[in-house]
């Protein structure tokens, strides 16, 4: 009996599920393990989101299908959100498409556009789910470097041509992940052009816009000149709300696209919980006070782990947004060695470069979504593997 399709035989585990069974082995030894390594916040969200959620919920009636559009007051919700934030002007009706949590509609996207044979465009280093999302869809994969020399973002102009002409879709990522580069509106126009020029779906992931520091603002792709004609945005409640786990996330743009997108999300899901859509449309209504709280909250962090980390000849440039450090491993080390040697000998868990491409490799990512004593103590433990590299 065939128990799997060749997609799925040809598809190599999710790396953070492979590195997640990892920490629990060495838990199972009973260390202590520091998580470092997944973008999981530890925070929780606002008060007042937590109190919608649960007086939603005690109401009888809002335990069936909610249908599969999106409430309207979330979808309203999130268009004022686009507005005051981005000055962008969105049509709740057509222009917005709930999702349950960016990775699900990253995914269902290529499903939605792809065909087998079909040339996507993806960075490297890249969040793992804009190739999942190929494979799955019998597409190929064109990976382009992200260099640190280049400042971790795209030269449009090192793509062929014959590549370009051929491909369908592109994936950009900024604020980034892995690497928490930035890029300004400029960049994105370039983007923009490059899309119309070969003709090709813009789709721009932006779950961190929300986490900065320094008065940065990073910019929508749909503050381009005419990007909503070859352009879709995913957005997140995950990181800028702290509600990783509530699994509410949102599709902007292109209205065609995104019809066919809530296609293939009509035949495959049911809508998102009732409370969790009330309570997230009040979250779009959560104080910038608030925001920026948070927000100090892992500037904090992060200046006790690059302090930390440069004492131990870690380079590392400090990021304007994101909470994730991108820093090279000793020499001698590939990535995943050096993050199995801080798991296992001092249960210190980080995210492997390679897990995101092979221009991650060489590097290790660093998540601060731990509390600022536990990173400082990480920091600690990180020293004692590094001392005995240096002395041995």
């Amino acid at each position: 009996m065939k128990i799997k399709s060749d997609r799925i035989a040809n598809m190599p585990a999710y790396p953070f599920a492979r590195w997640g069974k990892r920490v629990n082995a060495v838990r199972a030894r009973g260390i202590d393990v520091i998580r470092l390594d997944m973008g999981n916040p530890d925070l929780p969200p606002p008060d007042a989101v937590i109190d919608v959620l649960c007086s939603s919920a005690r109401q009888p009636n809002h335990h069936g299908y909610p249908g599969y559009r999106g409430i309207p007051a979330l979808l309203e919700g999130i268009a004022a959100y686009y507005a005051q934030r981005f000055g962008v002007k969105l049509n709740p009706k057509n222009e917005i498409v709930p999702l349950l949590g960016s990775k699900e509609g990253i995914v269902h996207l290529s499903l939605a556009i792809l065909d087998p044979g079909d040339i996507v465009l993806v960075p490297d280093p890249g969040y793992p789910s804009y190739t999942m999302g190929a494979v799955l869809a019998g597409a190929e994969v064109y990976r382009f470097s992200l260099d640190q020399d280049h400042g971790f973002l795209p030269d449009f102009d090192a793509i062929p041509v014959e590549i370009a002409d051929a491909a369908r879709m592109l994936w950009l990522n900024y604020p980034n992940n892995p690497t928490s580069a930035t890029a300004d509106l400029g960049l994105l126009e370039q983007a923009v052009t490059f899309a119309r020029r070969y003709d090709i779906l813009l789709c721009h992931d932006a779950p961190y816009s929300g986490i900065v520091y320094d008065g940065h603002t990073p910019p929508s792709i749909l503050q381009v000149s005419g990007a909503s004609k070859i352009a879709v945005e995913f957005n997140s409640f995950s990181k800028t709300y702290n509600m990783a786990g509530w699994r509410v996330g949102m599709a902007v743009g292109n209205p065609d696209v995104l019809a066919s997108l809530s296609r293939v999300k009509s035949n495959v899901d049911s809508g998102q919980f009732l409370p969790v859509q009330e309570a997230a449309a009040h979250a779009l209504t959560t104080p910038q006070e608030w925001i920026e709280a948070r927000n100090r909250i892992y500037s904090e962090r992060m200046r006790t782990a690059i302090s930390g980390l440069a004492s131990l000849g870690f380079p590392v440039t400090p990021p304007k947004a994101t909470f994730y450090i991108w820093t090279r491993v000793p020499e001698g080390w590939n990535s995943e060695g050096f993050a199995t040697a801080l798991l296992e000998k001092v249960g210190v868990s980080v995210a492997p470069g390679s897990f995101f491409g092979e221009n991650g490799e060489g590097y290790i990512r660093i998540s601060l979504t731990s509390p600022e004593p536990r990173i400082a103590e990480a920091i600690d433990r990180i020293s004692k593997v590094t001392k005995g590299l240096s002395s041995s």
